[in-house]
C-alpha cells in the first residue's frame, strides 16, 4: 500500500513538473518570438530609412505609428523620411511631434532646425537651435548655425561657424561650398574661387563647386575655364555658365564665342547654349 502511495505521489509529482515544463517552454517560446520580432522590425526601419523609395518609407512609417504613437524611432523614422521624399512642411510637423515626447534627443531638435530651414523658416530654425545647449557640439548643429547666421547676414558669425563645421568632417567638400557660395553672395569674389577651389580638391564629382567656381572667376572678369577634372559634358557647361556671366557684365563678344565653344564641346545638341547664342547673333 505504502509502495502504490509512493508510486502516484512520484506520478502527481512528473505530471506537475511537466506541466510546469510546458508552461516555462511556452513562455520561453513566446518570448523568443518577441524577441525575433523586435528584431526583425529594428532590421526593417533600418531599410525603409535606407534603401525603400522614400514616399514606401513615410507610409510605413505613419502607418506603423498610428497603434503606437508614442514610439519615438517610428516618429523620428517618419520624419526623416518626409525629409528624404522631399516633403518639407510635413516633415516640419514630423519633427515637432518628435521632439514633443520625452526621449527626444538634441540630434531631433537639429533635425527639427534642419527641416525649418529646408521650408524657409530662418527664424523658426534660430529659435529651434537656441534650445540646444552648447555644449553639444557636431558638424551638422555648425552647418545649420552657419546657415542660419548667413541668412541673417551675420557674416562674422557664419564664417567661424563654416570654419568649425569644416574641422568636424572628413568631407567638407559641400560645407566649403556653401561657405564658398556665402563668400560669393557677399562680393568676395577671391575668397569664394578659394573656397570652391578647396572643396574640388576635395571631392571631384562635386560639379556643383565647379559651376560656382566658375562663377566666381567670371565676377573677376576671369573668362577661361579652371583647371580642374572635368568631363566633356561638364566642360560645355562651364563654358555656357562663363558665357552667360561675361554677357551680364556686358563682354558680349567674349560671351559669344564662350557659347560657340560650348556648343562645339558639348557631345549631343546643347539647346540652352544653342539658343542663347542664337538670341546673341539676333541682336
Amino acid at each position: 500500500m505504502r509502495q502504490a502511495f509512493l508510486i502516484s505521489a512520484c506520478l502527481a509529482g512528473a505530471l506537475a513538473l511537466s506541466a510546469c515544463d510546458k508552461d516555462s517552454g511556452e513562455e520561453t517560446v513566446e518570448r523568443a518570438f518577441q524577441d525575433v520580432n523586435v528584431i526583425d522590425e529594428s532590421n526593417l526601419n533600418e531599410v525603409m530609412l535606407t534603401v525603400a523609395d522614400p514616399n514606401q518609407a513615410v507610409n510605413y512609417f505613419r502607418d506603423t505609428a498610428k497603434s503606437e504613437p508614442d514610439r519615438i524611432d517610428l516618429q523620428r523614422g517618419l520624419a526623416t523620411s518626409l525629409i528624404r521624399a522631399k516633403r518639407n512642411t510635413e516633415a516640419v510637423v514630423a519633427w515637432k511631434k518628435t521632439v514633443s515626447l520625452a526621449e527626444a534627443t538634441n540630434q531631433d531638435r537639429l533635425g527639427l532646425a534642419d527641416s525649418q530651414i529646408r521650408t524657409g523658416d530662418w527664424k523658426g530654425a534660430k529659435a529651434t537651435l537656441n534650445t540646444i545647449p552648447p555644449t553639444h557640439e557636431s558638424y551638422q548643429r555648425y552647418r545649420l548655425e552657419a546657415m542660419v547666421a548667413d541668412a541673417n547676414k551675420d557674416w562674422k558669425r557664419a564664417d567661424s561657424f563654416y570654419e568649425i563645421a569644416v574641422g568636424l568632417t572628413t568631407r567638407p567638400a559641400k560645407i566649403m561650398n556653401n561657405w564658398g557660395y556665402s563668400k560669393l553672395t557677399r562680393g568676395d569674389y577671391s575668397g569664394a574661387e578659394r573656397l570652391f577651389s578647396e572643396a574640388i580638391h576635395q571631392d571631384q564629382s562635386l560639379f556643383t563647386a565647379k559651376n560656382n567656381l566658375v562663377l566666381a572667376r567670371g565676377a573677376q572678369h576671369n573668362y577661361t575655364l579652371p583647371v580642374v577634372t572635368m568631363t566633356q559634358v561638364e566642360q560645355a557647361e562651364l563654358l555656357h555658365t562663363l558665357a552667360l556671366s561675361a554677357v551680364k557684365q556686358g563682354v558680349v563678344k567674349t560671351g559669344e564665342g564662350l557659347l560657340r565653344q560650348a556648343v562645339a564641346t558639348h557631345p549631343q545638341y546643347f539647346e540652352a547654349a544653342a539658343k542663347a547664342l542664337n538670341a546673341l547673333e539676333n541682336g
